[in-house]
Formats: C-alpha cells, sequence, structure tokens
C-alpha cells in the first residue's frame, strides 16, 4: 500500500502544461490540419512523414531510457515495459488497417482531436466520443476475441 498523501489535481498540472504545449506544437505544424493528412495519404507530401518518424525515434529512445534507468511513475513504482508477443501480427495490420482508416476518413488520429476540439473545430467531439466508444466496445469483446 502506498503510504504517500494525496496531492490533489495540483500535481498534474506538468502535465496540463505539456499539453497545452503539445496542443500549439500540433497546431504550428500543422499536424491538426486535414489537408496536410490528405497530401500524407495521397503521398504527395514528405511532411507529415518527418513528423511521424521523428516521433517514433523519440519514442524508441525516450523508451530504452526509460528501461535502462528504472525510472519510476507519479506513485514511485518502477515502470515495467514487458516485451511485445507479436503472434502471427495479424492483429497488428488489422488493427491498423482500422486505425488508418478511421484516420483518413476524419482527418485526424487521437491526439491532434483534441488540439482541434481547442482551435475550435467542435465537430471533432463526435471523433472523440466513437474513439472512446470503439475503446469501449473492445474492452467488452476483448475476451471474446482471438488474440
Amino acid at each position: 500500500m502506498n503510504s504517500k498523501k494525496p496531492q490533489g489535481l495540483f500535481h498534474l498540472l506538468p502535465y496540463l502544461l505539456i499539453g497545452v504545449y503539445f496542443g500549439i506544437v500540433f497546431t504550428k505544424s500543422e499536424v491538426i490540419s486535414w489537408f496536410r493528412i490528405q497530401e500524407m495519404f495521397r503521398f504527395q507530401s514528405f511532411h507529415m512523414y518527418g513528423i511521424i518518424g521523428s516521433a517514433v525515434v523519440v519514442a524508441l529512445l525516450s523508451v530504452q531510457w526509460i528501461k535502462r534507468t528504472n525510472k519510476r511513475d507519479l506513485d514511485g513504482e518502477v515502470i515495467t515495459i514487458p516485451p511485445k508477443e507479436m503472434g502471427s501480427g495479424t492483429r497488428y495490420w488489422m488493427g491498423g488497417t482500422i486505425f488508418g482508416l478511421g484516420w483518413a476518413l476524419t482527418g485526424a488520429c487521437p491526439g491532434p482531436m483534441f488540439a482541434l476540439v481547442g482551435n475550435g473545430i467542435t465537430v471533432m467531439t463526435v471523433a472523440i466520443l466513437s474513439a472512446v466508444a470503439g475503446t469501449f466496445t473492445y474492452g467488452v469483446l476483448r475476451s471474446k476475441l482471438p488474440h
């Protein structure tokens, strides 16, 4: 049992500020632009591929840093990242295809959807609620699906 006293919501303020910062970065780099996303899916521009590639490199380095330095979470527990079990890989290409179709249809992936709402594109709340509903549905059906 954790003996730390509850800190209220104030200790989450840095994460809120980081989220606002990323929203500004997404807006200024045009990651939330429907036109940029369409260019990417039509292979007309390197812009989004460069941003995604940069994010993959940063994520790879960050995960390796977390693993090698035994970083801790907010509760002081060591962060553990279990190895992936690839299996046949079917779930990855199927999930990726569904994710990509949703991305192409809405013109936004999950992170930028919140930035779009913050920029006044309130219709994206429909996409966010749909993503939440899809995640909930998966949670309900997970035990019945092949893994």
